[in-house]
């Protein structure tokens, strides 16, 4: 069976789909205001919004609130809102503010080709380390659940851009499903069926492709690779081995909806997260962090202490890279000493919060998207907050759906 292939997708029948999508439920969570905000343009419409629970709402018994989004997928089902398109995929383009368009594939993943621990040898793996608390909220959610919508984003390596540029050469011949820009600055979206002899066509690239990596990288090479989104696809992960524990019949668990992107499309911006250490000795920890991994040549890490900055090398390690080395050492420095770590986007933040007293800020290094899946092959999952896809507006919004129960 394919990693990655064709699923039973279900789309809205609705006039106008502007109320329909809403974002990743793990986006804005120190926001809550932008949730206020989609709530009350939603109201009582359908919507995703009363599928999914925001982690902003997230609290010690969300049973309530599971029960509602669980009654309400199965009021839509009854309903008869959705209409579905039988083993197909869907080409997606997105684009975003810049005005870039970002290409996508909605298709289901096999779980029983993916594997999130860290040294995992699967042909589909995280990319970063899975926070084990964050993965039970999500079980409690998907486990009564009759339907899973995807923020998922799965990444391939597709250097030579053969694979979803396929569908790109061919979108006008394709049925166009939707249309439409979605809410509060999310650009636009556009949506097309990959059915018959176009499917099959697509699943014929996809082999081509998964032949071309197994060729490069050898038999433990990593097919594709969760870019967004772990924790959700380690809860579909971790229902699926229940059930299977259980004997019961679970051949809709075995596979979870996902988009797969092209690491090597242009519009696939890789931002470094910088980090921050507040309550530390900064002159100390930078002293000690140039000791241990300062090189002559290598990347460069900045640093900023107060109104002084500067920078310094660090060379990568085989499977291991420059951000990894930095993130490492921070952790075991701060085992011992004072100080805890804040993840920040955009070097200007970085630069006013170090101004703080007893803090050190670092401005981390892009990751290579060439050596990405290399590393991940060499090194296992990568450290936590390694990269982030985008910003937070440019994550996926829930838009199709599948039944599983």
């Amino acid at each position: 069976m394919h990693p990655f292939q064709c699923a039973n997708i279900l789309l809205p029948k609705i006039p106008a789909m502007d109320n329909w999508a809403v974002i990743a439920c793990d986006q804005f969570v120190s926001q809550p205001e932008y949730w206020q905000r989609v709530r009350k343009q939603v109201g009582e419409s359908p919507s995703t919004l009363h599928l999914i629970l925001p982690e902003t709402d997230l609290e010690e018994d969300c049973s309530a609130a599971i029960a509602s989004i669980n009654e309400t997928m199965r009021r839509y089902i009854n309903e008869g809102l959705f209409r579905e398109y039988a083993q197909c995929f869907l080409y997606v383009e997105r684009t975003l503010l810049n005005g870039s368009v970002r290409k996508g594939v909605v298709g289901c993943v096999d779980l029983e080709q993916y594997d999130f621990s860290p040294q995992s040898q699967s042909v589909i793996r995280a990319t970063e380390e899975t926070v084990a608390d964050r993965v039970p909220p999500r079980m409690d959610i998907r486990r009564g659940a009759t339907l899973e919508l995807p923020h998922v984003l799965v990444l391939c390596d597709d250097q030579q851009q053969r694979l979803l540029e396929s569908l790109t050469a061919k979108k006008q011949e394709l049925p166009l499903l939707y249309d439409f820009e979605l809410m509060a600055g999310g650009g636009r979206i556009r949506g097309w069926l990959v059915d018959g002899k176009n499917q099959a066509e697509f699943s014929a690239q996809l082999q081509s492709y998964e032949d071309r990596m197994t060729a490069q990288y050898g038999p433990g090479a990593v097919l594709y690779a969760v870019g967004d989104g772990n924790h959700s696809l380690a809860a579909a992960k971790g229902c699926y081995e229940e059930l299977k524990a259980l004997g019961k019949p679970c051949e809709a668990a075995r596979y979870a909806l996902v988009e797969l992107e092209n690491i090597h499309d242009q519009a696939q911006i890789f931002e470094p997260i910088h980090r921050i250490i507040k309550d530390c000795d900064p002159q100390a920890l930078l002293d000690a962090l140039q000791q241990a991994l300062g090189k002559r040549e290598g990347v460069s890490v900045g640093w900023h202490i107060g109104a002084e900055h500067g920078s310094f090398c660090v060379s990568p390690e085989e499977g291991v890279l420059p951000v990894g080395l930095v993130q490492d050492f921070i952790d075991s420095y701060l085992e011992i000493h004072r100080g805890t770590v804040d993840y920040i986007h955009g070097q200007d933040a970085v630069q006013q919060l170090a101004e703080v007293p007893n803090t050190l800020g670092l401005i981390l290094p892009a990751v290579d998207k060439k050596s990405f899946f290399q590393s991940i092959i060499a090194g296992g999952t990568l450290p936590r907050k390694t990269f982030s896809m985008g910003h937070a507006q440019e994550k996926r919004y829930y838009l199709e759906a599948r039944r599983i129960g």
